[in-house]
């Protein structure tokens, strides 16, 4: 083969260093990019806090938080920043579970456990006390819990290991999903010379199961809630009834034919409706008020509040410490110096700058984006959900003149504080559906009717799909009624069978 040159044009998006790191502060949150700024800060010598900025910065906010009812946003000052400070209420915990059957017809609780109102959980004596239990935890994990128990009590050391095989092999709910055989298996091998015998594995279950939450160490929920009945006082009202619907009827609980569940346990309705909100008192799933807590904090990257009949547009960088080169270090610079020590200046100085047009970037790009999204969808500010346009990346882009991606990556873990509350900003990009009269209607709006038909409906008598689509219909907007089961169970809620409540009647 012969050897020759050849031209060739061809282009390549390059990703050079300074793309990478835009594109990676691009789609931070507030939070990752408040870290990131920080690991800035310690790795570059020629970056600094603005002291200055920052404490124009807390004297605005004072001033702001004296007069909020006063407070306002300027789209034309990125200077001009203010601080919302929200507090957290006080949760009341549900004293009654929703019950009903799950996929595979087992009972089911949309409750969940209520630390307060656990057996183990101490109040303090008064409002000068520190409940130390509290502020200092010792537990981890609902094994840990446990383990934390076992320690508190007598057991011989055969006994013990049982025991500690029990702890391992509890899941999530609390629950032992084998058999306790299974479960001990590998300790019948390690001990052959005196096998362990049935009775010791339940004596050690029923040990355990008197452990805290209650409930816990159950192999099926009859045996949970049974456990749970059982340690509630005697005088309890309604125990012996509610203990009786758990051991003999627990699979009719959920059924919505009181009448049929009165003839068949031969309670009176009264006597029934009261053992039942007892029954609902109880978890079924007792390991989730000790599961691993993965909450995640939302700082809204952007505000939105109406003034003077327009709506505004305002950055929140509160959280975000101010930067600016530190001068001091830029003025050691030499041009003609070629150093090591003058050349390290040089590379951190043009990393500093980079960092901050990036930061500057992702300022004006996440103001532009939210600007549009913010102008398109005026009828959800107004009036909430119902009102949602149907809007999809590419005309925030075309608008723009952006990328899609870029689209997606500035609308990606971003939130936006409204009137109607903090939304991210993907929450208001959505597909539509048709209407009568060949228009469109987001696919969020028609949630937002289903949910408000649904609330509205009759307990005795709900709406199933099929009466839920001719009421959209009515409405003019065209849906199947497959598209109507998709919409509800994306919201969570049962079908109308499941919906279907007790009634108290004369």
């Amino acid at each position: 083969m012969r050897q020759g040159l050849q031209l060739k044009f061809s282009q390549q998006l390059t990703m050079t260093p300074q793309l990478q790191q835009a594109i990676k502060l691009l789609q931070l949150s507030t939070l990752d990019l408040q870290q990131e700024i920080i690991e800035q800060l310690y790795n570059n010598p020629l970056l600094e806090t603005d002291e200055k900025e920052t404490e124009n910065n807390q004297t605005q906010q004072n001033e702001n938080n004296s007069g909020a009812d006063d407070a306002s946003f300027d789209n034309n000052d990125p200077e001009n920043y203010t601080e919302i400070h929200t507090e957290a209420a006080p949760q009341d915990s549900p004293e009654e579970a929703s019950w009903e059957n799950d996929n595979n017809g087992n009972l089911v609780s949309d409750n969940t456990w209520n630390e307060a109102t656990s057996p183990s959980s101490k109040s303090p004596s008064n409002d000068n006390d520190f409940n130390l239990e509290a502020i200092y935890q010792v537990t981890e994990s609902l094994q840990d819990h446990l383990y934390w128990q076992l320690n508190l009590i007598t057991l011989s050391d055969r006994d013990k290991a049982v025991a500690e095989v029990y702890i391992d092999s509890v899941n999530d709910n609390g629950f032992l999903p084998y058999n306790l055989q299974e479960i001990t298996a590998h300790l019948h091998n390690e001990i052959q010379d005196d096998p362990l015998q049935d009775d010791e594995l339940v004596a050690v279950l029923k040990r355990v199961q008197q452990f805290d939450p209650p409930g816990i160490f159950a192999r099926n929920p009859k045996e949970c809630l049974s456990i749970q009945l059982n340690q509630l006082s005697e005088d309890t009202p309604y125990l012996q009834q509610a203990k009786l619907l758990v051991e003999d009827f627990l699979e009719d609980i959920a059924s919505t034919e009181l009448a049929k569940l009165a003839k068949k346990s031969k309670l009176n309705k009264a006597c029934l409706q009261q053992s039942l909100e007892l029954i609902r008192t109880l978890n079924p799933r007792p390991g989730e008020m000790l599961a691993a807590d993965d909450t995640e904090y939302i700082v809204p990257d952007v505000y939105i509040e109406k003034k003077q009949g327009t709506w505004q547009v305002k950055l929140n960088d509160s959280n975000i410490p101010r930067i600016k080169i530190n001068q001091a270090y830029s003025d050691l610079i030499k041009r003609a110096d070629d150093s090591a020590e003058n050349q390290f200046l040089k590379k951190n100085l043009n990393e500093a700058r980079w960092f901050l047009r990036s930061l500057e970037s992702r300022n004006d790009t996440l103001m532009q984006v939210t600007m549009a999204i913010v102008d398109f969808q005026q009828g959800f500010l107004e009036h909430g959900p119902v009102a949602m346009k149907p809007l999809v990346l590419s005309e925030i882009a075309e608008q723009l003149d952006l990328h899609e991606s870029t689209i997606s990556r500035v609308t990606t873990k971003k939130y936006m504080a409204t009137p109607q509350g903090i939304f991210e900003l993907k929450y208001f990009f959505s597909s539509h559906v048709g209407t009568s009269d060949g228009g469109e209607c987001s696919s969020t709006a028609v949630c937002a009717i289903l949910k408000m038909l649904i609330d509205a409906e009759k307990p005795c008598k709900p709406l199933s799909d099929n009466k839920l689509t001719t009421l959209l219909a009515d409405q003019g907007i065209q849906v199947a009624r497959r598209t109507v089961a998709k919409y509800r169970e994306s919201m969570n809620i049962p079908s109308s069978s499941q919906r279907k409540r007790f009634l108290n009647k004369a």
